[in-house]
């Protein structure tokens, strides 16, 4: 765990109230511009005021926020709410303030409240650090833009259906199983149908992962009840403890998604493999339709398609470029919510599309918006492919 990291998850644990959310496009700006400030949804007005803004009525106060443990703003809390306006916005970062940048999209943006007017705020950019600290408070990416509460619990709608799920483990199911239990779970609570996963796959992708991460809390709680109510009898037992939850929710949370990512493609009736071999024994996360019309030389070349499956991608996403070479253009799904335009110039030179929740899509440089896919366009694309693929290449 980095210096940086560690620092922002303290300051959570210690703060009166903490925020985070993904950096995007509109908040860096083409200049870096900090006029306009980073914006704070209503949910999380306490972060900046201790009684919520009045419509009608403008209010702000200066505050001091040292960032990355390292420099300190005056920066201006905001509530406009007068004519049209009801927002909240923190301002005046100074004109050398260094992450509104280009190259600040997709960061993960921290804002922990110590005092009403002192405040800490880290700036995490690598996919490690991104990952770890979602890991830390067990939220899902789209959990973010909210106030940072570990203490969250699930609607009575599926709260019970998890209970019940939980109840059926000793010790952690594998991940195929809670990826499973939390669609079911979710499916069962909401009355999903099997249009709605059809027509819809962007937002039930993201409310099946959301679930995933809430159940998992809930069997967390369970399994690790006895172990937290005694105290520990040394420093390094505790450390391996804390380890073991960390790691666990790290390579949970990356299987996840691939377990979801399939589950939708075989509800849309796509035929697909994952994990198969292709050279030099890579293994794309999904490959359609399968590795036995890969290494065909015979099956048109147009109809195989490659996806990379991966939560965030600032730094990973050069690793699917090689993992199918008679594929020219791959694509990659990820939760990633923006990135920059110079990799996103890199990506379209590498001829790379990326995959995203439909959604997310305006986090990033809205240039390139129309070059990036929702799940449902992607689903489409395949489902076109594969109807004018000859059927006796998808026999046997």
């Amino acid at each position: 765990m980095s210096d940086l990291l560690n620092s922002a998850i303290q300051s959570v644990i210690k703060s009166k109230a903490a925020w985070c959310r993904f950096i995007t496009a509109n908040d860096a700006g083409t200049t870096g511009s900090h006029q306009a400030g980073f914006y704070i949804p209503k949910c999380a007005s306490e972060l900046l005021f201790d009684k919520p803004g009045r419509k009608g009525e403008n209010k702000e106060k200066t505050v001091k926020i040292k960032w990355q443990n390292d420099f300190t703003t005056e920066s201006r809390m905001k509530y406009y709410g007068q004519k049209t306006r009801n927002e909240y916005r923190i301002t005046h970062f100074g004109r050398n303030f260094p992450f509104l940048q280009d190259e600040n999209v997709g960061d993960l943006l921290i804002i922990a409240k110590n005092t009403e007017d002192d405040y800490a705020g880290y700036v995490l950019s690598t996919d490690d650090d991104i990952d770890a600290f979602l890991a830390y408070f067990n939220l899902s990416p789209d959990e973010t833009n909210q106030l940072i509460d570990v203490s969250n619990q699930p609607d009575t709608k599926i709260k019970q259906l998890f209970e019940e799920f939980v109840s059926r483990f000793q010790d952690f199911p594998e991940t195929r199983q809670m990826a499973s239990g939390a669609q079911e779970c979710y499916n069962k609570a909401y009355h999903i149908t099997t249009r709605t996963l059809t027509n819809d796959p962007d937002e039930i992708l993201l409310n099946w992962i959301d679930a995933e991460y809430a159940l998992f809390k809930c069997m967390e709680e369970k399994v690790y009840k006895d172990i937290i109510s005694h105290p520990f009898d040394s420093i390094g037992s505790f450390v391996q403890t804390a380890n073991e939850v960390l790691n666990r929710r790290k390579s949970r949370a990356g299987k996840s998604l691939e377990h979801h990512l399939s589950d939708i493609f075989i509800c849309n009736k796509l035929i697909f493999e994952k994990q198969a071999v292709t050279e030099d024994n890579k293994k794309p996360d999904f490959l359609f339709p399968n590795e036995k019309c890969y290494h065909n030389i015979l099956f048109p070349t147009e109809n195989l398609t490659m996806l990379g499956a991966k939560t965030t991608c600032k730094d990973r996403w050069r690793q699917v470029l090689t993992e199918a070479d008679r594929i020219e253009e791959k694509y990659l799904f990820t939760l990633q919510q923006g990135i920059s335009r110079n990799q996103l110039k890199e990506m379209h030179d590498s001829r790379l599309i990326l995959v995203v929740p439909r959604k997310y899509i305006s986090s990033f440089p809205k240039e390139y918006q129309t070059e990036i896919k929702n799940l449902f366009e992607f689903i489409q694309m395949i489902k076109e492919k594969q109807e004018h693929t000859p059927k006796h290449f998808l026999l046997g």
